[in-house]
């Protein structure tokens, strides 16, 4: 079985849409190719109603669900036109979270797939939370299916995005959850120095642990709870940045850098990993990678650049193909919802 598709990735970092094109194939185990991909900015006007979507009326909200997922296509065809790709069998899109409240049973990725579909051509898989968090789940973290079947030779995942989330094998299940905010927090700090991120943690390096803040971070009850476990931006919102406010930045960013490295090492010790997989933007940040290692006693395995980046777009692009093939692509193990199911609606 030989595939080609394409995935759509907007992080809650908001730094720009991965778009991942890439063959499948499944002889035994599923092998993959990246082919092309690409992270596209996104223009300051879309930065800036993606940001302040959360404050919308219902009204607003559909319209830039339908908006959105017109830009999306849009994005899509010039990707298409650009590289000249052909037999695209399926594009999976995750769309730009705006809410994620599974113990209230929601969670919205708006980018209608319909509109993308209608502008492409190419059938459309999006949506892929929703009946997870209907489910019981968390609707999230996903991406440990892909972990499970295309990266199963690392002893972990671990993913520094917006969030930090950690994909491994328990028991003989592979089990994932959120560990702790990381860029949703220092981009927005690094903004107050007229940066978009923190790069290679230079700003968090200048500034001062603040051991007090740490300490109140660390004791936050979302990192005693069980896994399964997600994060969501409203609780960053609650929880995170008033404890952040009161300091100097910088004195923030080095706090919060430290409490991030704490909680990672902290999950990898307890279950004595041995080789752990580093992807996402953070595994740019040298001073958050440097803390992780020194704390964290396992091997931190930085991969090629085209990995880092387009991991998780490319795990949703497999994510398309499962569904289209009605085999499993969300795993209760991970989720905690009552199955495991395949997900995703079909444009």
């Amino acid at each position: 079985m030989k595939f080609q598709a394409l995935g759509l990735m907007s992080g809650t970092s908001l730094d720009g849409l991965d778009i991942c094109f890439a063959a499948f194939e499944k002889e035994n185990d599923w092998n993959f190719q990246i082919l092309k991909a690409e992270t596209l900015p996104y223009p300051k006007n879309w930065e800036n109603k993606l940001r302040h979507s959360i404050h919308l009326s219902s009204e607003e909200l559909l319209e830039l669900h339908s908006e959105y997922g017109f830009y999306l296509a849009g994005k899509v065809n010039e990707f298409i036109q650009k590289n000249h790709l052909e037999n695209i069998n399926v594009i999976a899109s995750h769309g730009h979270t705006v809410f994620h409240q599974p113990q209230k049973k929601f969670t919205l990725q708006i980018g209608d797939g319909r509109a993308i579909k209608i502008k492409t051509g190419i059938p459309v898989i999006y949506d892929f939370r929703s009946q997870d968090v209907l489910m019981g789940g968390n609707g999230a973290p996903l991406v440990p299916i892909g972990d499970e079947l295309l990266f199963s030779e690392y002893d972990a995942c671990l993913n520094l995005g917006g969030f930090s989330n950690i994909s491994l094998k328990q028991d003989n299940k592979r089990i994932a959850f959120d560990i702790a905010p990381v860029n949703i927090v220092l981009n927005r700090l690094a903004q107050k120095f007229n940066k978009n991120f923190d790069e290679n943690g230079d700003l968090s390096r200048r500034g001062q642990i603040n051991t007090d803040i740490v300490s109140q971070l660390n004791a936050l009850d979302f990192y005693s709870l069980p896994h399964p476990k997600s994060l969501g931006i409203e609780w960053c919102h609650e929880s995170i940045f008033p404890l952040l406010e009161n300091i100097e930045t910088a004195d923030a960013m080095a706090s919060f850098t430290e409490h991030v490295a704490q909680q990672i090492s902290t999950v990898i010790n307890k279950n004595s990993l041995k080789n752990v997989l580093c992807t996402g933007g953070g595994t740019y940040n040298t001073f958050l990678i440097e803390k992780i290692k020194e704390k964290a006693g396992s091997v931190i395995i930085i991969p090629d650049k085209e990995t880092i980046d387009y991991k998780e777009a490319l795990i949703f692009a497999f994510m398309g193909v499962l569904k289209m093939n009605n085999e499993i692509n969300v795993l209760s193990s991970a989720t905690g919802s009552i199955a495991d199911h395949s997900s995703g609606i079909v444009a």
